[in-house]
């Protein structure tokens, strides 16, 4: 995640299922399915550049054999786009699944809205 705060959006490339059942709903207020929407997202975040870092907090993890999920914080801090420092504080659930190939991909990701970042109101 902190790579995304520098313009770089290439590890979510490997973190993420490229498939099209896959859900986004970010602290920008977006809600999008399907690997090549939630990729659009994670390119526009990237060209932020906000700077900061986060990390997770309190993290309480729930699995069985191909589903993983996380609950969590997301805690930190960015900056607005006119440089001005933003404390993070929201909640988190990330959704993992393990493929056919072994390999644990993320399916799903919801936060909380960070009124800086929202772009439209959702309703």
């Amino acid at each position: 995640m902190n790579t995304l705060f520098t313009g770089n959006a290439g590890p979510m490339d490997a973190v993420w299922s490229h498939q099209d059942n896959i859900t986004y709903m970010g602290p920008d207020g977006t809600f999008e399915v399907g690997w090549e929407n939630v990729k659009a997202v994670w390119e526009k975040q990237a060209a932020k550049k906000m700077g900061g870092k986060v990390t997770p907090a309190q993290m309480q993890i729930t699995s069985s054999h191909h589903m993983g999920i996380t609950f969590n914080y997301e805690i930190g801090e960015n900056f607005d786009k006119d440089g001005n420092p933003v404390k993070v504080s929201i909640r988190a659930t990330n959704v993992f699944h393990k493929n056919e190939g072994g390999q644990w991909k993320m399916i799903g990701h919801h936060t909380d809205i960070l009124p800086f970042l929202q772009e439209k109101s959702v309703s």
